[in-house]
């Protein structure tokens, strides 16, 4: 799986740090479950997300048997589940898929704030990397840009970031 040049290096193009232990990731799904949490609300975005998630995950290696989607109401509802995985232990990742648009009101403002903080929350407290990709967007054209496209969409860099974490999490970062 190659990375376009807008998306981080790959890790044989970080720099010589003078022989410094470097720790890192790499795109070998192969043998790594992965969770994904979708929302229904908006789904002609949302369900391109996931597609798109799913194809990148097993592009990388990750079996279809190990890959496990869970639909929920909206952005709102996924760290539920996002919480119950990540206490399960069952998962390497897990992978949060939404997209909200901006209306007339804060309301989408504030679902994009109480989910990433608990996204990040579960993340820290289970130690299992949980990837945020809730679009958040100001109109059906950047959202179409953001969840549409499979080249460049979220959903494809949900999925290699969601491998990349499993990875380098099991390079023995701290006391895990």
């Amino acid at each position: 799986m190659k990375r376009d040049e807008t998306r981080a290096p790959a890790a044989g193009a970080l720099p010589d740090l003078g022989g410094v232990v470097q720790r890192h990731g790499d795109l070998d799904g192969k043998g790594l479950r992965i969770g994904i949490v979708v929302s229904r609300y908006n789904l002609n975005y949302t369900a391109a997300l996931a597609r798109d998630a799913v194809t990148a995950l097993r592009a990388a290696g990750v079996a279809v048997s190990d890959i496990e989607v869970a639909w929920v109401p909206g952005a709102y509802e996924i760290p539920f589940v996002a919480e119950r995985w990540a206490k399960s232990r069952r998962f390497d990742a897990l992978i949060a898929l939404g997209c909200v648009i901006r209306g007339e009101t804060d309301h989408a403002r504030l679902i994009n704030e109480s989910v990433c903080a608990a996204l990040l929350a579960i993340a820290r407290a289970h130690d299992v990397p949980v990837v945020d990709t809730v679009v958040t967007a100001e109109n059906a054209a950047q959202a179409a840009a953001r969840c549409l496209d499979a080249r460049h969409g979220r959903g494809r860099y949900a999925a290699e970031t969601a491998v990349e974490m499993a990875r380098l999490r099991r390079t023995g970062l701290g006391n895990s």
